[in-house]
C-alpha cells in the first residue's frame, strides 16, 4: 500500500486517504479491533428445565451455582493494540494463529446480549456499572451453565399469525459465515465458475454508523441471494441491489441483532434474534427476546415471536434453520418454530437436569445437550433431531470432563471440542460420527498449529474449517514468507474415516494466506489474502486434483486494502457467490484512529 517515491496516490473510494499510518514492508495491514466473545456468566436465578411453576418448591434440592467474582472492569475497545495478536489479513512479522489467547490485561469483551445478573428470565437492561466480565478460565467453566431450563409457552408478538405468500426469493442457502448449510460438499460438481477475468471492482460500501465513547453496537447478520445482499445495521436490516449496491429495502427492528441464521430457506426466508427495544444513549444492552423471520429478496417481515419462560420473554443467543424449522437456543434451553408462520413446533423434552444448549442447522438439525448438575457430574451429548418433532434419532455422549461442543458439519455430523483448557481455536479435538451416531474417528488439531476458530458457548460458529469429500479441511497457522515480506500458510486435510492426515496440501504461495470459506460441491471456496500491496482473492480448489482457480481479485488501491484489512474473516462475515464477494463486521465501535471512513460491509464484483 506504500506508494513509490514521487508517485501520486492510487485511486480509492470513500473519504480521501492520507490520514493515519501507512504500512510498509514487512508490516501488517492495519489490524481491525478484535471482535471479542460475548460469552459470560448466565443469570444466577435460573432453574432446571423441569422446574415447577412459580410458587411450587423445586424438587431435588437443586441450587444454581454462584459464579466467581467479576474480573477486571468493563471497557470496550479503546485506542490500543489488539490483545489477540495477528488477525487474518494482517501479515505480522511474527507467527501465530488468527486469534491468540486473550491477554488478561486487555479490554474484556462485552457481556452477552440481554444478560443481567439479577434479571428475570427475559433478561433486562445492563448498566455499565453492572457489566460482569469473567476471566478466560472462568468463561470456559461457566459456559456450561448456558440455559438452565424452564417451561416454555409461546406468546404472540407483532405480526403474529401472518402467513407469507409464495416467496419470490430463491436463496442460495448461504449464511453469515459463507457456508451452504452444513458445508458437507456432497455435490458432484462445483457451482462456482471462473469468470473471463478475476479483476473485481467495488460494488458496495456500507459506512459504519457513528459510535460515541466506549459503546459497542451489534450489526450481526448478512445473507446473499441471486438478487440481494442483506446486512444487519443498528436496529434494522437493509437489502442492497447486487448490480449497483443501492438500498432496495429496509426492515426496522425493535433493537439490535444478537444472532442471525447462517441459512436461508429454499423460499428465501432468514431469521434473526434481536433485542426487545432500542438501547439508550448509554448503550446498555437490552434483552435478546425477539425472533423475527423475513424474506431476504424483498425485506418483508413474516412474523415476530417471543418464547415465554415463567411468564417472561426468554433471551436467546443462537438461531439456526434446518428445512423450514427455526431452532433457537440460549440460557434457558431451546425451542423450535415454523419458518413461514412462526408457529410453535416443539420444545425439548425434560429429562432430569438435561437441556439443549445450542443447535446447528443446514442439511440436518443437530442439538448439543447438557445433562447433570454444574461441576464434575455434567455430561454433554450431541444428538441428531427430527426438525419437525424435535425427537432425537440418536445421541453421542462426549467423554466426561468435556464441557463444550462446536458443530462443524451436520451432514456428516462432525464437531470439535477443547481437549482441556480454553484454547485460541476452540476446537483442538474433532469427532467424526457415522450415520448411526457412532464414533468413526477423532482428529487432533494441536492448538497453535492451525488457524480456525470456534466461538465459546456457540454450537454453530466455527470459521476457517469445513467438511467435504470425506475429509476435514483446515488452514495451518501463518508463517513468514520465503521472500521475507508478508505471511503464508496452506490448507491441509484429514480423513474423517481414519483421522489421519491425507498428505494433501494446498499452498497459498509467498505473501498470501488461505482461509476456507465453504464447500462448493466437492470443491473448496477459500479467501486468499495478499500482502500489504496485493489485492485479496477468492479461489476455488478442486477437491480431487487440488488445482487452484482464481475466481475474483479485489482492487489493490491503498484505500481498498486498508478497508479490507479491518473486516477480519475469522471474526466477521464472509460471503461469496456467482462472482461476488461480500465482507462485513459483526460489531461496531468508535474507530481506533481517524484515518479515513470505516465500513460495516464491502462488496466486490467481477468486471
Amino acid at each position: 500500500m506504500t506508494q513509490p517515491p514521487g508517485q501520486p496516490p492510487q485511486d480509492g473510494f470513500g473519504a480521501p486517504s492520507g490520514q493515519g499510518p501507512t504500512p510498509t514492508p514487512p508490516s501488517n495491514r492495519p489490524a481491525q479491533p478484535p471482535e471479542l466473545s460475548k460469552d459470560s456468566a448466565p443469570p444466577q436465578d435460573v432453574s432446571p428445565r423441569d422446574a415447577p411453576p412459580p410458587g411450587v418448591p423445586p424438587q431435588g434440592g437443586f441450587t444454581p451455582p454462584t459464579p466467581p467474582p467479576p474480573y477486571g472492569h468493563p471497557s470496550p475497545y479503546g485506542p490500543h493494540p489488539s490483545p489477540y495478536g495477528p488477525q487474518p489479513g494482517s501479515h505480522a512479522p511474527h507467527p501465530g494463529p488468527y486469534a491468540m489467547p486473550p491477554n488478561p490485561y486487555a479490554p474484556p469483551p462485552p457481556p452477552p446480549y440481554g444478560y443481567h445478573p439479577s434479571a428475570a428470565p427475559g433478561g433486562g437492561r445492563m448498566s455499565g456499572a453492572q457489566v460482569v466480565v469473567i476471566a478466560v478460565a472462568a468463561v470456559a467453566a461457566l459456559v456450561v451453565l448456558v440455559g438452565l431450563g424452564a417451561w416454555y409457552a409461546f406468546s404472540p408478538g407483532e405480526d403474529d399469525g401472518k402467513n407469507p405468500s409464495a416467496s419470490s426469493g430463491g436463496g442460495t442457502g448461504q449464511g453469515s459465515d459463507g457456508t451452504s448449510g452444513s458445508g458437507s460438499g456432497s455435490g458432484t460438481e462445483g457451482r462456482e465458475k471462473a469468470p473471463s477475468t478475476p479483476s473485481a471492482e467495488l460494488i458496495l460500501q456500507v459506512p459504519a454508523p457513528e459510535v460515541e465513547g466506549r459503546r459497542v453496537d451489534s450489526v450481526k447478520g448478512s445473507w446473499l441471494t441471486d438478487s440481494v445482499y442483506a446486512k444487519a445495521g443498528v436496529n434494522k436490516l437493509v437489502g442492497y441491489d447486487l448490480d449497483g449496491g443501492k438500498e432496495s429495502w429496509t426492515l426496522p427492528l425493535s433493537g439490535q441483532t444478537c444472532a442471525a441464521s447462517r441459512e436461508i430457506t429454499d423460499d428465501g426466508v432468514a431469521v434473526v434474534v434481536h433485542e426487545e427495544k432500542k438501547r439508550g444513549s448509554d448503550g446498555d444492552h437490552e434483552a435478546c427476546s425477539r425472533i423475527t423471520a423475513f424474506r431476504v429478496d424483498d425485506g418483508e417481515k413474516l412474523w415476530t415471536k417471543t418464547v415465554a419462560v415463567r411468564g417472561s420473554a426468554a433471551a436467546f443467543t443462537q438461531v439456526t434453520i434446518s428445512g423450514t424449522t427455526v431452532a433457537v437456543g440460549g440460557y434457558y434451553g431451546g425451542a423450535a418454530l415454523d419458518a413461514r408462520t412462526g408457529a410453535s413446533l416443539w420444545t425439548p423434552k425434560s429429562g432430569g437436569e438435561c437441556l439443549d444448549v445450542g443447535y446447528a442447522g443446514g442439511d440436518r438439525l443437530v442439538a448439543v445437550r447438557r445433562c447433570g448438575a454444574f461441576g464434575a457430574e455434567e455430561q454433554y451429548e450431541v444428538q441428531l433431531l427430527d426438525p419437525k418433532t424435535g425427537v432425537s434419532k440418536w445421541g453421542y455422549k462426549l467423554p466426561a470432563g468435556i464441557d463444550n461442543a462446536k458443530v462443524i458439519s451436520t451432514d456428516p455430523v462432525v464437531f470439535g471440542v477443547d481437549s482441556g483448557e480454553i484454547t485460541a481455536s476452540g476446537a483442538t479435538d474433532v469427532f467424526s460420527l457415522d450415520d448411526s451416531g457412532k464414533l468413526r474417528t477423532k482428529i487432533t488439531l494441536a492448538d497453535g498449529k492451525y488457524s480456525h476458530s470456534c466461538e465459546v458457548g456457540q454450537a454453530w460458529s466455527c470459521r476457517g474449517i469445513t467438511v467435504g469429500n470425506g475429509k476435514l479441511y483446515v488452514p495451518t497457522e501463518e508463517r513468514d514468507s520465503a521472500t521475507g515480506y508478508g505471511r503464508t500458510n496452506e490448507i491441509v486435510s484429514f480423513s474423517l474415516e481414519t483421522g489421519k492426515s491425507t498428505g494433501e496440501r494446498v499452498e497459498a504461495g509467498d505473501e498470501y494466506t488461505l482461509f476456507p470459506i465453504r464447500m462448493d460441491g466437492p470443491d473448496i471456496i477459500a479467501y486468499k489474502d495478499g500482502a500489504y500491496d496485493k489485492g485479496a482473492q477468492v479461489v476455488s480448489v478442486d477437491g480431487s486434483s487440488l488445482k487452484v482457480t482464481e475466481l475474483l481479485e479485489t482492487p489493490d488501491s491503498e484505500q481498498v486494502l486498508r478497508s479490507i484489512s479491518r473486516l477480519v474473516p475469522v471474526t466477521g462475515e464472509l460471503l461469496y457467490s456467482d462472482g461476488r464477494l461480500f465482507m462485513a463486521t459483526q460489531l461496531v465501535s468508535k474507530p481506533y484512529t481517524e484515518d479515513g471512513e470505516e465500513y460495516t460491509a464491502l462488496g466486490f464484483g467481477a468486471k
